[in-house]
């Protein structure tokens, strides 16, 4: 029986290195980069604060009403009175303080902070933002923050008014500028179902995770409700939910794509899928150049008379057209490889072949959604 066991033991670990070794190594995508789960996300904090110790380079106070109250309201709390005086500084900033509150962040967690001018302030280089609290959508304060304020830009001007500005330097972060005051709870090990967003939506893509989770578990587990959405339901096997979907998130599928063109008619980029697919269609492109020259001539009046010169204006218009030459592209929906090598020989430049594409499109040659950026 040992000797069976044995045997046994060795064949199987024989078949799996087989299998192992005809399964294709990174031929798909895991589900952790396509899909996103239920209660897994960030939430955006903003709050209102002062950034002081510039170097003259802050907000006007005439300027900026928001900054002069703040600074006396300020100074009241610590029980000084600005009220009646006349306060004449450049060295403060009103700002915006903005924040992404990470899931299941807990208390004293720390988060970077993106502090912005709000009014007319040159630079925000060398300054301390004071503690401002964040709030939510909720309007409850989750966050505080505090700190120096790291700028990547300068700016640099002379008495001439020449000046020179790299980046922006109204705009800086606050590494672990802000600690978490209050905690999003959400149960995730406790959950019995929820629901997988597939970042591109798709049907064929949404059955394929449901399939692969159902494959995995050995119960139908998952479905999917819509292009966007695999429910998923936690089997009795599995303790809590955080577990399963540890365990699935490794699991590979090949994503679906669409077949789509996109361009972006102010740079001249191009970007088509691997699915765009192009009937049998013929092309004749060409180039048709216009040259207007301006020469102006003198006109010489007659010689008893006492008039002056007249400049007589002389146009010369030259109109040249290069041979359009007829190609065949496509055939009975050819992929994308074979499409661009016929459109490259054509030698269109990419302005050209933005309306080659749509022309395609109008046509009904063209397999594919068009979008234009």
């Amino acid at each position: 029986m040992r000797a069976l066991a044995h045997i046994l033991s060795r064949f199987l670990a024989c078949l799996v290195a087989a299998c192992s070794l005809a399964m294709p190594v990174g031929a798909g995508t895991r589900l952790k980069d396509i899909i996103d789960v239920e209660g897994v996300r960030d939430n955006q904090l903003i709050g209102y604060g002062v950034v002081f110790g510039l170097n003259g380079t802050g907000d006007s106070l005439r300027n900026c009403a928001m900054l002069r109250q703040s600074i006396e309201s300020m100074m009241e709390r610590l029980g000084i009175n600005t009220r009646d005086s006349v306060l004449n500084t450049k060295n403060a900033a009103a700002v915006m303080v903005t924040a992404n509150l990470p899931p299941f962040a807990t208390n004293g967690t720390r988060i970077d902070v993106t502090v912005s001018a709000v009014c007319n302030a040159k630079s925000l280089e060398g300054g301390t933002l004071l503690a401002t609290p964040l709030l939510g959508a909720d309007g409850q304060v989750y966050a505080s923050a505090q700190g120096s304020v790291a700028v990547g830009a300068f700016t640099a001007s002379g008495n001439s008014g020449t000046s020179l500005t790299r980046n922006i330097p109204t705009n800086g972060r606050v590494p672990n500028g802000a600690t978490i005051e209050r905690e999003l709870r959400f149960d995730m090990a406790a959950q019995t179902e929820l629901r997988l967003s597939l970042r591109n939506p798709d049907f064929t893509t949404a059955s394929r995770v449901a399939g692969a989770i159902n494959a995995f578990v050995g119960s139908d587990a998952a479905f999917a409700m819509d292009p966007a959405t695999v429910r998923l339901r936690r089997p009795a096997a599995f303790g809590d939910m955080s577990t399963l979907i540890a365990q699935i998130e490794g699991l590979e599928i090949e994503p679906e794509q669409r077949a789509r063109v996109i361009i972006n008619e102010t740079t001249g980029v191009i970007v088509m899928g691997e699915n765009v697919r192009v009937s049998t269609v013929a092309i004749a492109q060409g180039n048709l150049t216009i040259q207007v020259q301006e020469t102006p001539g003198v006109a010489m009046p007659n010689s008893f008379t006492n008039a002056p010169p007249v400049v007589v204006p002389q146009t010369d218009i030259a109109v040249a057209e290069d041979p359009a030459r007829l190609a065949i592209v496509g055939g009975n929906g050819v992929p994308l490889r074979e499409l661009v090598t016929g459109l490259n020989a054509l030698g269109v430049s990419p302005r050209d072949l933005i309306v080659i594409l749509q022309a395609l499109k109008a046509s009904g040659a063209l397999q594919a959604d068009i979008e234009v950026m």
